[in-house]
């Protein structure tokens, strides 16, 4: 992500949001302000058509209505953008499948394909019409994917 934000003007601008976040207790002031009004509209406004029911968005709401809820989603952004890992070796060893909707609108499709580039055995199922909200766009397709993934592999030996 970091190297994406750096080469690519059109990452940093799908990004905004991460830098707003950086701000302390401003995001989860105007959130609560705003009674979760711009949680709502991200879901909705970049969710394929029907994605998230009336319902859904209430559960959205009173789940961000919890006590220090906002603050903990907020803050995984906030480490984000501020500590880098330090790995000697970045490649990941275990199998790995990685699901993606093409239509995302925060981040990149080449940011998945260059995920690969650190897996020894990695995978791409790329979704051509689904957003950053592939697990409830396409819940079936998903979760089929990710069983027989699952099944599929050999449990990691005792020594790796």
């Amino acid at each position: 992500m970091r190297r994406f934000l750096k080469t690519r003007p059109r990452q940093i601008w799908r990004s905004w949001y991460i830098f707003f976040f950086q701000i302390p207790w401003l995001a989860e002031t105007i959130f609560c302000a705003l009674d979760f009004y711009l949680g709502t509209r991200a879901l909705l406004r970049s969710s394929r058509p029907g994605t998230f029911s009336a319902h859904d968005l209430a559960q959205y709401r009173t789940a961000w209505s919890q006590p220090r809820a906002l603050a903990s989603m907020i803050n995984w952004y906030r480490a984000a953008g501020r500590y880098r890992t330090r790995f000697a070796d970045k490649t990941v060893r275990v199998p790995t499948r990685i699901l993606w909707g093409e239509r995302d609108q925060f981040l990149m499709s080449e940011m998945a394909r260059e995920s690969l580039r650190y897996c020894m055995h990695g995978e791409l199922c790329s979704f051509p019409d689904a957003t950053h909200w592939l697990q409830h766009e396409e819940p079936a397709k998903v979760s089929e994917l990710l069983v027989k993934f699952f099944l599929s592999g050999s449990p990691p030996s005792e020594t790796t």
